[in-house]
């Protein structure tokens, strides 16, 4: 009897974990569960942002990105403002562009150009979406490319603002 109920204990317990990633709002409509960033993850994103774009790159044959330190203190300036204004564009709020944020935060190469996102999504959901359209995934895969930032800003609710750079 023992053995029944610990089997449907694990049983159920199990399928607990297979619960949707959604719930619903107050009119009923279905809402993707936020992926939440913890701390440790949060050490690790870059790293794994990196790795995922190498990864990319590789498999056609282009030089891997490093990360700079100053293509992510921009991008993560950027994903904050864009949370600021509350809206995904290229442009900050003092309406710099890109080069300008580069710059400032000391990047001296040429910047090859950025790609941003809103979402509740996580970073390699994002990073596929950006691969399946052409004008981001161009410049991801920008066969100048050496130096990569990337960055992101996530408000309470779980939306997320994701910056990347890349630049040479």
């Amino acid at each position: 009897m023992i053995r029944l109920f610990t089997l449907f204990l694990v049983g159920t317990m199990a399928l607990t974990a297979c619960q949707p990633v959604s719930s619903t709002d107050s009119n009923g409509r279905m809402v993707p569960r936020a992926y939440k960033i913890s701390q440790r993850e949060a050490q690790q994103l870059p790293f794994r942002m990196l790795d995922s774009v190498n990864a990319l790159r590789g498999a056609s044959s282009l030089t891997p990105l490093a990360l700079d330190a100053q293509l992510t203190a921009a991008a993560a300036t950027h994903s904050r403002d864009m949370q600021v204004q509350n809206r995904p564009w290229h442009f900050g709020s003092d309406g710099s562009s890109p080069v300008e944020r580069a710059s400032r935060a000391g990047f001296s190469g040429t910047l090859l150009g950025e790609v941003i996102s809103e979402t509740y999504e996580t970073e390699l959901e994002t990073l596929s979406a950006w691969m399946a359209k052409p004008d981001t995934r161009r410049i991801i895969m920008d066969t100048e490319g050496r130096r990569m930032g990337f960055s992101w800003f996530q408000e309470d609710n779980g939306k997320i603002w994701w910056t990347l750079m890349v630049g040479n």
